[in-house]
Parts: structure tokens; C-alpha cells; sequence
């Protein structure tokens, strides 16, 4: 069974969530502010964490950094009311897997979820190596490497980076990306899409004479190294 913790200081929305949770078999375990829920992290393992930004304590915010502190795979999802852009950013910055704007459809954060978990499991063990100029990707392993630089990735951004590569320099579309790596049809995700292809290039590109992701004004990104 799969097990949630969520931080969400509107009581009545936390019993909602956890009733309709409670229907696919989703133990959900809630708290109303930022202390608690650390606390209870600590003391149990849990497969998801719902956030609420705006919480007595620690907020939403701080909370997620903390958890990424010590721990970089369990997925955070961001339950909150704030949807502009820079809110997202922030929250991506600093570990968050996704962000789901209030208010919500019941069977649209159940999606998100079941996405994460799906998204955030390791390959099956093979030794598939993906080179595409001086990148290395070593699929096994979630290991990628430029000119011989381990890149430090989180799981979204390097799913994003699998998902490129294996296009073999096809264009891909925002939409496409946001069904692929997200599994939802939301159009709620297009942003999201554009703001981690920001954080891929500050990874990937930055320092490097030659670009790998490339825009296609209109229909959408690729990875290839330029020159080939």
C-alpha cells in the first residue's frame, strides 16, 4: 500500500484528500504544520510528501528543503494556491518534483502521484550508454557526465535529459514532454516543461562552448550537439 504524508493546515480539505485517497488504496497520513511533518518523516518512511506552502511552522517551502538535505528521491508534491511562474520556480529549486495549483481535481493529484512514484523508479539494470557528443548518459546507473563532469541531476530533470536524448534529435513538443514525463494532459504542466529545460541548460550548457539543448521556436526542444 502505498503510504503519503501530507502537510495541509485546512482540516477540512485534509480529511477530503484522505477519504478519496482511502478509495485507491492509498494510506495517507496528515499533519497541519511544518515541525510535525519533519517529525514524522523522521520517525516513519513514506513513499510520497504532499506539501502545502502556507502552513503554521516551517511552511511548505522550508520544509522541502529540509527533506532534500538528507534525502533527493522521495517525491515532493506541491499542493498550494500560489501558481504564478516564480512561485514554481522557487519550489523546483529547491526539490520539488511538482506542483499542483489549489483548487484541484481529486483525480488529477492522484495522477500526479501515481506519475512520480512510475517516473521516480530505477531503470531495469542494463548497461545502455547514451553518448551524444562529450555526453555520457549511464542509464543503470542515472549517471551523466560532459566531457568527463559527473552532472548532478534531480530525478525530474534527468528524466527530462532520458527523454531528449532517446528522441535522437527529434523536436519534441511541450506537450509531448508534459504527457511523457508528468503522464497527465493538463495544460497546467506547459510551464512547468519550459522551467525545467531553463534548469537542464544552467546543468548541461553552462561553461560549454557547445550547446545541447536547442529550441525550435513554436514546436518545441531537442538535444543535440551542435556541429553534428
Amino acid at each position: 500500500m502505498m503510504k503519503v504524508l501530507l502537510l495541509e493546515d485546512d482540516e477540512i480539505l485534509s480529511r477530503e484528500i484522505g477519504k478519496f485517497l482511502e478509495t485507491k488504496g492509498v494510506a495517507c497520513f496528515a499533519v497541519t504544520d511544518g515541525d510535525a511533518f519533519l517529525a514524522e518523516f523522521q520517525r516513519e518512511a513514506f513513499d510520497i510528501c504532499l506539501l502545502d506552502i502556507n502552513v503554521p511552522g516551517r511552511n511548505g517551502l522550508e520544509v522541502c528543503q529540509i527533506i532534500r538535505q538528507s534525502d533527493t528521491t522521495t517525491p515532493i508534491l506541491m499542493l498550494t494556491a500560489y501558481g504564478d511562474i516564480q512561485d514554481k520556480t522557487n519550489a523546483f529549486n529547491l526539490g520539488a518534483d511538482d506542483y499542483l495549483v489549489k483548487p484541484f481535481h481529486f483525480d488529477e493529484l492522484y495522477l500526479r502521484m501515481v506519475s512520480l512514484l512510475r517516473r521516480g523508479a530505477r531503470p531495469a539494470g542494463t548497461a545502455e550508454l547514451l553518448a551524444i557528443g562529450d555526453l555520457e548518459i549511464h542509464v543503470a546507473d542515472m549517471q551523466v557526465k560532459r566531457a568527463g563532469k559527473t552532472i548532478e541531476l534531480t530525478p525530474k530533470e534527468y528524466q527530462l535529459l532520458l527523454l531528449l536524448a532517446r528522441a535522437g534529435g527529434r523536436t519534441l513538443s511541450k506537450q509531448s514532454i508534459a504527457e511523457q514525463i508528468w503522464d497527465v494532459h493538463f495544460d497546467s504542466n506547459l510551464n512547468t516543461v519550459e522551467v525545467y529545460i531553463n534548469f537542464l541548460r544552467k546543468k548541461m550548457d553552462k561553461g560549454f562552448d557547445k550547446k545541447l539543448i536547442h529550441t525550435r521556436p513554436g514546436f518545441g526542444y531537442y538535444l543535440k550537439s551542435e556541429g553534428e
